[in-house]
């Protein structure tokens, strides 16, 4: 198998990290990109340098900040300088909001939507015009279970979800014709950091007139650490795992993939089953069936 140049979003820590060193074990070029390299990254960019080296293996830690145009721009036109190609994306950067959804301000959903779904839009846009002159790639976008599926006090942050699902789906037929594949993969609650680094909504005054409703979301952030089985942990790396599949498939791939800790079901392996026939009906009954 040829390895693949492959940019990963987001790789500083949780399914990023996990999947960049998976994909660099298998023989592929991997672009690390994340936030401040140089400062509070630098220790997780030193470790990434270090598991490269002492494995032979190519992996490149860069700057950029999904969130900032110019910075997803700049990365990319690096990544092309030096490898001529990127033959897959995979937006995995991602923040999570929990909290009383009315209490979020527009700035504070803008804030979600900034990384969460428009820096999976600029991402796209900076490798997409080199995948189509190079007649091929993949686009792997990384949502949640809480793309399909609504829990109370996590409005924004399924709302974020919920949008790159779109995007995505979008990206998967019109792309078809240019051998460019756009997949998604659906994580259940595996263990993270987005959880627990929540910002609070910041319109006090609304969360005041929720009264004890108001403290659900914190409970569920202490919670969260106790919501697994201690003696079967939930293994992250199950999602590292699927992506790497994905990544290598010499077939076509299956537009979504549901990756769950053991043993727990939310349905939305089923829920994808359900909804296929009507989404691929449509598109019959539009004369692009061709596309899907």
């Amino acid at each position: 198998m040829n390895g693949k140049v492959v940019v990963v979003t987001g790789a500083s820590s949780g399914f990023g990290k996990l999947t960049v060193l998976e994909l660099a074990r298998r023989g592929h070029t991997v672009i690390a990109t994340m936030r401040d390299v140089d400062g509070r990254n630098a220790q997780v960019r030193s470790e990434l340098d270090a598991a490269a080296k002492a494995e032979g293996h190519v992996l490149e830690v860069l700057e950029m900040d999904v969130a900032d145009e110019a910075s997803v721009n700049s990365a990319i036109a690096r990544v092309i300088a030096r490898h001529g190609r990127i033959d897959v994306l995979i937006n995995n950067a991602g923040t999570m909001f929990v909290g009383v959804t009315e209490a979020y301000t527009v700035a504070d959903v803008e804030r979600q939507f900034a990384v969460n779904f428009f820096g999976a839009v600029r991402a796209d846009r900076a490798v997409l015009p080199h995948m189509r002159a190079a007649g091929g790639g993949l686009l792997v976008h990384v949502t949640s279970l809480m793309g399909r599926v609504v829990f109370p006090f996590f409005g924004v942050y399924s709302a974020s979800k919920f949008a790159l699902e779109a995007l995505a789906e979008a990206y998967r037929y019109e792309l078809s014709s240019f051998g460019i594949d756009s997949v998604i993969v659906e994580p259940g609650p595996f263990p993270s950091n987005l959880l627990p680094s929540s910002p609070a909504p910041s319109d006090e005054g609304v969360l005041v007139s929720y009264g004890e409703v108001a403290a659900i979301p914190g409970q569920i952030k202490d919670s969260s650490s106790q919501a697994h089985d201690p003696a079967n942990p939930p293994r992250p790396q199950l999602v590292a795992d699927a992506i790497a599949r994905l990544v290598e498939a010499t077939e076509r791939r299956p537009l979504r993939t549901v990756v769950m800790p053991d043993g727990m079901d939310f349905g939305v392996e089923r829920l994808n089953e359900a909804v296929a026939p009507f989404q691929n009906g449509l598109l019959e009954g539009l004369g692009m069936s061709g596309m899907n």
